[in-house]
């Protein structure tokens, strides 16, 4: 039995998206990996179909299981070699095994068909990630992309140097080569598998969606940087900036799931991070005034979404359109709060908002609604390269997809603080009437990280209209008064 609650169990962290279906199951250190991969892989298959036959047999009613024990153990049964497991679990199963064949059996006739392959939709029976690439970031936190490009030579792989198009990432066989975009990628065909390497076991490579890869190369904060990571699990990402920043600086990662987070703590044990500060904690509920913030310069937010770019989930043909509309808009409505929030820190620069979704409602209306609400921060353009936008009016933005990019469906953008000129008046009044007006608007250079050229530029204005504003403001004046006095006391003494 414990087969099918360990395979129960990853089928309920696929839904929940804590992470990719063979990254768990490889990660579950059961005994028998072969076996619970197979399994989990033939089940999550047929999930739409078993899910069919539950419902129509009643089956958790009659049984007490809950939907992902079930569907495993409905595989095995009626699709698979037989159930592996005996007792009373076996005699409740076969006590419904006629109830079940003929359910099956229904719903072949139905669709004229006579095997149970083509029951399957048919974009599970030609899934669009089985041509995807396999991609590995190398984490150079504990490597060097050099030195794992010579360890897969040794390793009987071939190198075929750095991508220049597309089409150059549609490999086969036992080829590779560096991508096109990120540096630290290294592409592989398809059917690659990395999960029993020495190299993936070592955290010295993760295996990580090129997409997924964007947010954190894309918001590239410097070494000794101040970071929040809003969501942070399942953890590819918060190591991937801990990469970045080398090590140095802070990063805080927030997420409201405790499991998730437990997993996340063991990856970036195996990743060698050494900078985070995890916190079981609603981002939503964090205190953008509490001074332990006071130095976040960057933030990553990448909350929950609908899933809908990746390429596992995007069979939604019999959703139900009038409820999927409601979830969208509530997915919404917590993503613009999310974002609205994050932008309360008060030393914010940059901030990158990303999700792996396909839908406009969740991607460019949530980023132009924030803008309207926070005129204080703008678009940056990204990556003048990638070969699809954002859609219209954000074109700035990035978005991903399994035929333009070759990637999983992706979407990102890139924040930035700027001041407006209708405010820099009201900014100057308040610092030239406080107390210490110098030390505020001139910075120490050990506090300030080094600048990508769109903050050299914002920097360079403030910095003239600060300390000008400062000092002309006095000066004039205090030679007027000295010129009235030597002119009183010269009238005085003719007199």
């Amino acid at each position: 039995m414990a087969l099918y609650l360990k395979a129960a169990e990853i089928m309920e962290k696929v839904d929940g998206k804590q992470g990719a279906l063979k990254t768990l199951v490889y990660d579950s250190q059961f005994k028998n990996i072969k076996q619970l991969f197979a399994l989990v892989c033939e089940t999550q298959k047929f999930s739409s179909v078993l899910q069919e036959i539950i419902e129509s047999t009643k089956l958790l009613r009659h049984t007490k299981l809950k939907m992902p024990l079930a569907k495993v153990l409905v595989y095995d049964l009626l699709i698979g070699q037989g159930l592996k497991c005996g007792g009373s679990w076996k005699a409740m199963m076969m006590k419904h095994r006629s109830r079940l064949q003929a359910e099956l059996a229904r719903m072949k006739v139905k669709q004229k068909v006579s095997r149970n392959e083509d029951l399957l939709p048919c974009s599970v029976k030609h899934p669009a990630g089985d041509k995807l690439p396999r991609y590995v970031r190398v984490n150079t936190l504990k490597t060097s992309v050099e030195d794992v490009v010579d360890y897969l030579k040794r390793d009987g792989f071939s190198y075929l140097g750095k991508a220049s198009r597309l089409e150059d990432l549609s490999l086969k066989d036992r080829y590779f080569l560096s991508d096109l975009h990120l540096p630290e990628l290294l592409v592989f065909s398809p059917k690659t598998d990395f999960h029993d390497h020495f190299l993936y076991k070592a955290g010295h490579i993760v295996l990580q969606d090129k997409a997924s890869c964007l947010p954190a190369h894309l918001l590239s904060p410097p070494p000794g940087s101040h970071i929040i990571d809003a969501c942070a699990a399942p953890g590819n990402k918060t190591s991937q900036l801990a990469a970045i920043m080398k090590n140095k600086g802070r990063l805080f990662a927030f997420d409201l799931d405790g499991k998730r987070l437990a997993t996340m703590s063991t990856l970036l044990l195996r990743a060698g991070v050494t900078c985070q500060q995890l916190a079981n904690q609603d981002f939503l509920k964090v205190d953008p005034d509490n001074p332990q913030y006071k130095d976040v310069e960057y933030i990553l937010l990448d909350p929950s979404c609908s899933g809908s770019g990746m390429v596992c989930l995007q069979d939604n043909t019999s959703a139900d359109q009038e409820k999927e509309q409601a979830r969208l808009a509530s997915l919404a409505s917590f993503q613009l709060r999310c974002l609205n929030h994050a932008l309360r820190f008060p030393s914010l620069k940059r901030l990158v908002y990303s999700t792996c979704s396909i839908h406009k409602q969740e991607n460019e209306e949530v980023v132009a609604a924030c803008l309207q609400q926070n005129p204080g921060f703008r678009l940056v353009p990204l990556l003048a390269e990638w070969p699809e936008r954002g859609l219209e009016p954000l074109p700035q933005c990035l978005r991903a997809s399994t035929t333009k990019t070759l990637t999983h469906g992706f979407f990102v953008a890139l924040l930035e603080k700027h001041s407006e000129p209708g405010n820099t008046k009201q900014e100057l009044a308040v610092q030239i009437s406080g107390p210490e007006v110098k030390p505020r608007n001139l910075p120490s250079s050990e506090k300030r990280p080094r600048a990508s050229e769109d903050d050299s530029e914002a920097s360079e204005t403030e910095d003239r209209l600060t300390p000008v504003g400062v000092q002309t403001g006095s000066k004039p004046n205090n030679k007027k008064r000295r010129k009235r006095k030597k002119k009183k006391k010269a009238a005085e003494t003719a007199e």
